[in-house]
């Protein structure tokens, strides 16, 4: 080795500045640690000592050499460059790996030891990191790892030096980072040490305070006096946010819980350089400051007392606990733990008496015992009432709770304090402000007076009830009303009448005042209003129906009618007990104003009884005056009200007038009725026409019905219709009945008419008949087909019943793309092809260039001599033949002529003309055809024109 190389030589491990001997011994020892191939590092690290990479690749190409060949590059890497973190890291992680193993902990930082504390590598280790710091002493990451290593050496005063001076030796800025696991050092080394590091570290972070007093509650002993002042401290900082989440009421409880230890009292007592913490004081304010939500904090400062041994102060503070409450739930806690209190010592006073045989045991005798059993018995009794106080103290103005209190009264049959209870509920709630029926409390006041028969107070109570300004003047008039049967209980009947006398009474003031005043208008007060009260003058004409003379009730009557107070039931009330009093004109008249005070739709009721009444007394003697009441009745009268009148009306002509006017009655019935009852009416009408004028007579009410009606009602009344013609023989007629009807009927939604139908045609048609009914049935598929909002309602109406849309559009569904359409053509083409193909060779006459249909039926064949009747009359309309053939001609029908040879003959538009079939017209055209060989060949041309 070179002599530079000797020079450079560390002097950590056994120092080359020694005697001689031990310098020899050194140097051989060093030249032993160096290989033959370090010369090229160790050359580098001559030429450039003070390049970290020369190092650092020297390192690098040693890192899997001994421990010892390591330490050696290191030693003089870090005397060449004192400096560099890198090195002194790189280093330090070295000689520490070999004394702790394992990950660190996530709490405590902790590893598992690897030597004994005992052996001297943990000093030389010590002595490294001193020697880093001495000029790297501004990286916290060499502090922290210093720090951590002599946490597990368990020197707590070295630690806590060490900590201490990582902190003045780190700018401010980054004491956060040491003071994570200096608390984490606290934690370990407990007792005083713990205290002193917090307190220091709330100067820098006062916002942890709340973790300060959770450390010393958590230290054995718990110190709960420093606790509760840190506490006090906290809250009463308004700024102070909870690092838990936990409110200010939440701190407070744990405040007050801390401040009953009995702990802190000795403590205070014990430290007289600390200030004593007042305790009563402390929870006092949190009582003051958490109104709502202070019945654990009664219960705290009683037992703060009871830790004490102070029973009575306890007791006191649970009355008043209880009688400054204002919450059920905070009552319920207090009383509970009032209960149990006085429960315990109860207890435990008789289980000191029973144990000794002494008349007296530490002043506790059985007077003793007998006071706290009483006590606790009237504390139970008073229960109801306290909670009671409470509800009151919430809402002075519930009017329930003062009835609740006055009914506990009732129960232990104490009248003083239901009088008193009532007296004060009187002079306590506000009118305005009352939550409940003041009014009932007044009546119910004086109901107690009348239940001790002291009626002369209880007219007292209603006078001072009927004067207060109530909210509602119904209220006003109810304590009228329950004054008057008050006085009908006692069989005071004039009493009674002069009490809703003077209630009815208007204020005073002019016709025009009095007529100005309305019952609703809040503004004004309730004694003003009264007189118009609707519920005080029903009382008040009952009561002289009752006990009055027919004057007063009569002038009762009048009375509201003339305020216009009235209602339809007063109307017909009035004309009831002029009824029943025989003044029958009177009741009418009494009707008639009612209707007209009233009009429709109200006037429908009085309308229903007064035509009932006057055609149960008079029937038909007076037909032409019910006939004037009903015409005036049904003037005006809406929509739908009108059925029940025109019954009426049409009933009284069947019973005592003429049938014709009945119908007249029923036919303007159908035009003034709802839609909602036109079709009920309709058939009440065709059911009348029938009975009184047979079947024939009803054909222009059922067109009629068809015309107004919608179109599922109008179908229904076709099919009726078709049935009613059918049953007269008019096979024709039912037939252009269903076919008009067909044109609103879509065949896949109204499948019952296409059914009913099919069946005639099957029992009253023949083949072409059939055919005509399913071209028709076709042309409406198809129009219903392209109608966009009718093929909407259908999706929606297959959607509804759970059909899928590919089913409720087939078996004809129109299409949709061009591909149908193309295909759909070339279908229909080929089998036309073939249908001609067939007619062909079968020498039929089939009509070139005619589309069949999409869909095909099957042909309904009939025999010939079924087409044919001899007996039928000859009837000869050559207008009907005429339009017959226009209507064949331009239909585009498929028709079978008898004679296969005849020619067709060309129409305007090249359409081709066919003669109609004999077949259709059975013996009818057999007898037009005689007829026309026997006409002239000028009048066979104009005929054909």
């Amino acid at each position: 080795m070179p002599a530079a190389a000797l020079r450079k030589a560390p002097a950590d491990k056994g120092s080359l500045a020694g005697k001689a001997p031990k310098e020899d011994a050194a140097i051989l020892e060093q030249f032993l640690l160096i290989q033959p191939d370090d010369i090229p590092h160790e050359e580098e690290c001559l030429r450039n000592p003070f390049t970290l990479k020369t190092w650092l690749r020297y390192i690098e190409h040693k890192k899997t050499a001994s421990l010892e060949q390591r330490i050696f590059i290191y030693e003089r890497a870090v005397k060449e460059l004192p400096g560099s973190y890198k090195l002194w890291k790189a280093y330090l992680d070295l000689r520490t790996g070999e004394l702790l193993k394992g990950v660190p902990d996530i709490e405590t930082h902790f590893r598992t030891r690897k030597r004994d504390l005992r052996d001297d590598e943990w000093s030389r280790v010590n002595n490294c990191f001193e020697r880093s710091l001495v000029l790297c002493n501004k990286f916290p990451v060499i502090w922290l790892a210093f720090c951590q290593f002599l946490m597990h050496q368990e020197n707590v005063t070295h630690c806590r030096r060490t900590f201490d001076r990582a902190l003045r030796a780190l700018p401010v800025t980054q004491h956060e980072k040491i003071w994570e696991s200096y608390l984490k050092f606290a934690k370990q080394a407990k007792g005083e040490t713990v205290v002193r590091i917090w307190r220091r570290y709330l100067k820098l972070q006062p916002q942890e305070a709340e973790e300060y007093v959770g450390v010393l509650t958590a230290l054995n002993p718990p110190r709960h006096g420093e606790a509760a002042r840190v506490l006090a401290s906290i809250v009463g900082n308004p700024k102070f946010t909870s690092r838990h989440g936990k409110s200010q009421y939440q701190l407070w409880t744990e405040l007050c819980d801390l401040v009953t230890e009995p702990s802190v009292q000795q403590d205070s007592q014990k430290n007289l350089r600390v200030e004593p913490i007042d305790a009563e004081r402390i929870i006092r304010s949190g009582i003051a400051r958490f109104s709502d939500q202070v019945g654990r904090l009664w219960n705290t400062l009683a037992k703060f007392w009871m830790f004490q041994q102070e029973w009575e102060k306890a007791r006191d503070v649970y009355e008043e606990a209880i009688k400054s409450v204002k919450t059920v739930r905070d009552f319920s806690i207090v009383f509970d733990a009032y209960a149990a209190m006085e429960e315990t010592v109860l207890t435990r006073s008789m289980e000191e008496l029973a144990n000794n045989t002494s008349d007296e045991v530490d002043g506790v005798d059985d007077a003793d015992i007998d006071l706290r059993l009483a006590r606790f018995e009237k504390l139970m009794e008073r229960r109801p009432f306290l909670v009671n106080d409470v509800v009151l103290r919430q809402n002075p103005h519930n009017v329930n709770e003062w009835e609740k209190r006055v009914e506990l009264w009732k129960e232990r049959g104490n009248a003083k304090k239901v009088v008193e209870t009532y007296t004060q509920a009187i002079e306590t709630i506000h009118v305005k402000r009352a939550v409940g029926k003041l009014h009932m409390l007044l009546v119910h006041f004086a109901e107690y007076y009348e239940g001790i028969q002291d009626l002369e107070t209880a007219r007292t109570v209603f006078e001072q009830a009927t004067t207060i300004s109530y909210k509602r003047a119904d209220d006003l008039a109810e304590v009228w009303c329950q004054w008057a049967e008050m006085e009908l209980r006692n069989e005071n009947f004039e009493d009674a009448l002069e009490v809703m006398g003077r209630a009815t009474t208007p204020p005073k003031g002019g016709a025009a005042f009095i007529a100005s005043i309305r019952y609703t208008d809040e503004k004004r007060e309730p004694q003003q209003r009264l007189f118009k009260s609707i519920k005080l003058w029903s009382f008040f004409v009952d009561l002289e129906e009752s006990i009055g003379t027919t004057d007063s009730t009569r002038a009762v009557y009048d009375r509201i009618i003339e305020l216009k107070i009235a209602t339809p039931q007063i109307i017909i009330n009035f004309a009831a007990f002029l009824e029943d009093n025989k003044w029958y004109e009177e009741s009418y008249r009494v009707f008639e104003r009612g209707i007209e005070h009233f009009g429709y739709p109200i006037a429908f009721d009085i309308w229903n009884v007064y035509l009932t009444k006057f055609i149960e007394r008079y029937a038909g003697t007076k037909l032409e005056r019910a006939r004037d009441l009903f015409e005036h009745a049904v003037d005006k009268v809406p929509p739908k009200f009108a059925k029940a009148l025109y019954l009426m009306y049409a009933k009284l002509e069947e019973d005592h007038g003429l049938a014709r006017h009945a119908m007249r009655i029923y036919d303007r019935a159908t035009r003034a009725v709802g839609d909602e009852d036109r079709f009920e009416m309709f058939t009440i009408y065709i059911a009348k026409a029938t009975s009184y004028f047979g079947l024939t007579s009803t054909r222009e009410i059922y067109e009629r019905a068809i015309e107004a009606l919608p179109d599922k009602q109008a179908r229904d009344i076709s099919v009726r219709f078709s049935d009613m013609e059918t049953r007269l023989g008019e096979i024709d007629r039912a037939r252009a009945i269903l076919g008009y009807c067909s044109q609103f009927c879509d065949p896949r939604m109204d499948a019952e008419f296409w059914r009913i139908w099919h069946e005639f045609e099957v029992k009253h048609g023949n083949e072409d008949t059939f055919k005509e009914m399913l071209r028709i049935k076709r042309s409406v598929q198809a129009k219903y087909n392209t109608e966009v909002n009718f093929i909407s309602a259908q999706l929606l109406a297959a959607r509804a019943q759970g059909q899928p849309l590919d089913e409720a559009l087939a078996p004809n569904a129109a299409p949709t793309t061009m591909a149908e359409l193309e295909a759909l053509a070339l279908r229909d083409d080929a089998e036309r092809i073939e249908e001609d193909r067939v007619a062909a060779e079968a020498g039929g006459t089939r009509i070139v260039g005619f589309v069949r249909a999409t869909v095909t039926e099957p042909k309904v064949t009939s025999k010939p001599s079924d087409a044919a009747n001899t007996d039928e009359i000859e009837i000869s309309d050559d207008d009907e033949d005429e339009d017959e053939r226009q209507d064949n001609d331009g239909n585009g029908m498929e028709v079978d002529e008898p004679t296969p040879a005849a020619e067709p003959e060309v129409a305007k538009g090249g359409l081709e003309k066919r003669a109609v079939p004999e077949g259709v017209f059975g013996g009818l055209g057999a007898d037009a055809k005689q007829a026309e060989e026997k006409l002239g060949a000028k009048e066979r041309f104009k005929r054909k024109r």
